[in-house]
């Protein structure tokens, strides 16, 4: 037990989030009589957050260096509507299109990541302008019309599902394969990581604690692929997700360039004199938020399957209350990808909770932003009882 507090102690944030998104997830599945885990809703929220979780992960990495993105929105709905003219207006391809995309995604990070990089102007200052900017270019781009609707290969990534090989009845039966498969690969790491610690004479936990941990962990997962399975399977865009999940989480915990992104925002001067090119990670982690932010408009795009000029709205917001939701400090230095993802989540679930509850939109706003409060009050308290 007393091991246990430790752990919480030392844990705080990590065990927090955890803690708050599964007491929404219960409260809602209270409130709405189980409405919120039936499988077309699970599925449904995973598929309506995910440009949220896609914006989540580029933004953590700006704000782990002490700076800000507000243009996300707007760069979103402008890649949009880039994309739909492409592709509806001119008839290219999907396979032309989306690359093409994304690049211009690229040299929009580049454009924001120059001025706020090399000519050290204020990152709020340039993102606010490229939010102004590229909202405007969207509306005359699409010349404040809707254009839909859009190709179905573009539209795959974000509205269909893994098509069942295995022929299964009632449930989904790759998805169940896929899942074991999944846990699987997950308690060999675990088992594989606990050893090494072990032959390293690193401190780890009791046998009882880490075995009670991968159970749970094992349970929730087993059980988020039952409620996939009963419906129509794993949808494209999850497995683009968790690609993206692992791949930067891989990234930020084991590269040298994610370490110097975390002393950048820890210390800029001290990353200085340590030999890391300050300027240049601030400037690649732009460039990388603007490619982050093409995907979440491209994905966002293809679920409405309509290029509009009202796209994007208060994007940037949900972002940056991800991130800081899921523990990161707007001072730089703090935060990681796994946590934006539930900050995203947890945002996401309050959302569809309280549309199923007949929440005006009005109070859904007021109540996401006192999470948001919340969140950064409690960021704040923790760093002060840690001095």
């Amino acid at each position: 037990m007393n091991e246990l507090k430790e752990i919480i102690k030392k844990n705080t944030e990590k065990v927090g989030m955890v803690i708050a998104l599964v007491a929404i997830v219960l409260i809602f599945s209270l409130l709405t009589y189980g409405v919120l885990l039936t499988p077309l809703n699970v599925t449904n929220i995973i598929m309506q957050n995910s440009y949220v979780i896609i914006l989540a992960i580029g933004m953590v990495l700006v704000i782990l260096t002490g700076e800000i993105d507000l243009s996300v929105g707007s760069v979103a709905a402008f890649i949009g509507a880039l994309s739909g003219v492409l592709m509806i207006s001119w008839g290219w391809s999907p396979y032309v299109a989306v690359p093409i995309a994304l690049i211009v995604g690229g040299l929009i990070g580049a454009w924001h990541g120059f001025w706020v990089a090399y000519i050290e102007l204020p990152a709020f200052i340039v993102t606010l302008a490229g939010m102004l900017l590229f909202r405007g270019l969207t509306m005359i781009t699409l010349d404040g019309r809707t254009l839909a609707p859009f190709p179905e290969a573009f539209r795959v990534i974000s509205s269909s599902y893994l098509p069942d090989l295995l022929n299964g009845g009632t449930y989904h039966l790759l998805t169940i394969v896929l899942g074991i498969i999944a846990v699987g690969v997950y308690l060999y790491m675990e088992i594989r990581a606990r050893n090494k610690q072990k032959e390293l004479n690193q401190t780890v936990e009791t046998d009882k604690l880490f075995y009670a941990k991968i159970l749970l962990i094992s349970i929730a997962v087993l059980a988020f692929i039952e409620r996939l399975a009963a419906y129509e399977g794993v949808p494209y865009i999850l497995l683009v997700l968790l690609v993206l999940i692992f791949g930067y989480s891989f990234f930020t915990k084991r590269t040298i360039s994610g370490r110097h992104i975390y002393a950048v925002g820890g210390n800029e001067n001290a990353a200085a004199l340590s030999g890391v090119k300050t300027k240049k990670v601030k400037f690649w982690v732009y460039v990388n938020n603007g490619v982050m932010s093409a995907l979440a408009g491209l994905v966002f795009t293809g679920r409405l399957n309509a290029a509009t000029p009202q796209a994007g709205q208060l994007f940037e917001l949900d972002a940056i209350a991800a991130a800081v939701i899921g523990g990161a400090s707007m001072t730089g230095g703090i935060g990681t990808i796994v946590g934006a993802v539930i900050g995203a989540l947890i945002m996401g679930i309050l959302d569809n909770g309280m549309s199923i509850l007949g929440v005006g939109i009005d109070w859904q706003q007021a109540i996401k932003a006192l999470v948001l409060l919340g969140a950064v009050a409690f960021d704040i308290i923790n760093k002060k009882r840690s001095k």
